[in-house]
């Protein structure tokens, strides 16, 4: 028997039309019903208004609007309550599909794992605007990675973005809710599935990252990622495999945890500018998020 397939997207002040449309074109090599579900986490009301009116005529897709802001973990939550069908796929908004096959791959690999990961790619080229190049570089060197290299560490490499999850196993165990802040709802999950033995396969079928931000605002998530992490180590134990907390805890162990805070404190604005430029190191913003780190455990 077939299974039916609800693609869950959440939305936060873009334009949803260019992935949405994609999807409904390629809803046919799903060889079941599918039901794309955009729930909007409270955007600009001119964002609503334009993906009010570009959606509501789609067949197949349901657009709806939450009266406040939950949240990543929340939101999702939300949408796979509200979801129909046995399959789940979990995509960003800020996402774009590769090409036509895209649900072709994943209706051909279902029945590998309960659990599949696509991956994410960036443009091969780099911004024009310098202010988005270290998103791009990051994702490029940290993020873009190969099937193969994400299955010696599955579950640690797990993304929310790009999930294809039994809608059981998904509703089973959730998202942390508790994680109010952006990043690492994806670690503890992963670690959940990864307690539990439930089956995950990464393969090669990722997805274009095309919302790239600022340094500035990529650097504020960031920062507020750290914290989120160092959340989940302090109450739970998890992330000790993260080269950021292993680091940490070595300069703890070896008594230099203080120095180094001291050490880089006054380096702090300069490496926020090196980092906004064309040229950034990504070695700066691994400084920079071990020193925010380190804080956090402080407080």
């Amino acid at each position: 028997m077939s299974s039916g397939l609800s693609v869950l997207i959440p939305v936060y002040n873009r334009a949803v039309l260019p992935l949405v449309q994609q999807l409904v074109d390629q809803a046919d090599a799903w060889d079941g019903p599918v039901e794309i579900i955009c729930l909007d986490d409270a955007s600009a009301p001119d964002c609503q208004a334009q993906n009010r009116a570009d959606l509501g005529q789609l067949a197949g897709v349901r657009y709806a609007e939450l009266p406040r802001n939950v949240g990543r973990a929340a939101i999702r939550n939300q949408l796979a309550g509200s979801a129909r069908h046995e399959w789940l796929l979990l995509l960003d908004n800020d996402s774009l599909l590769p090409d036509a096959h895209f649900l072709a791959r994943y209706a051909a690999a279902r029945a590998t794992a309960p659990v599949l990961v696509g991956g994410t790619t960036y443009a091969p080229t780099p911004p024009a605007d310098k202010a988005l190049y270290l998103r791009w570089l990051y994702g490029r060197q940290r993020e873009a990675r190969s099937a193969t290299i994400r299955q010696q560490q599955p579950y640690a490499q797990l993304t929310i973005n790009n999930l294809l999850i039994q809608a059981d196993v998904f509703r089973r165990f959730a998202l942390d809710e508790t994680l109010t802040r952006y990043g690492h709802e994806d670690t503890k999950f992963g670690w959940l599935l990864q307690q539990s033995g439930v089956p995950l396969w990464h393969l090669d079928n990722p997805v274009l990252h095309e919302g790239l931000e600022p340094a500035a605002a990529f650097l504020h998530k960031t920062h507020e990622a750290v914290r989120n992490l160092a959340q989940l180590y302090q109450a739970e134990g998890l992330g000790a495999d993260s080269n950021l907390i292993r680091m940490a805890l070595r300069l703890r162990r070896v008594g230099a945890a203080r120095l180094f805070q001291v050490m880089f404190e006054p380096l702090q604005d300069i490496t926020r500018r090196r980092l906004a430029t064309d040229r950034p190191k990504l070695w700066l913003l691994d400084l920079l998020k071990l020193y925010w780190l380190l804080r956090e455990w402080q407080n």
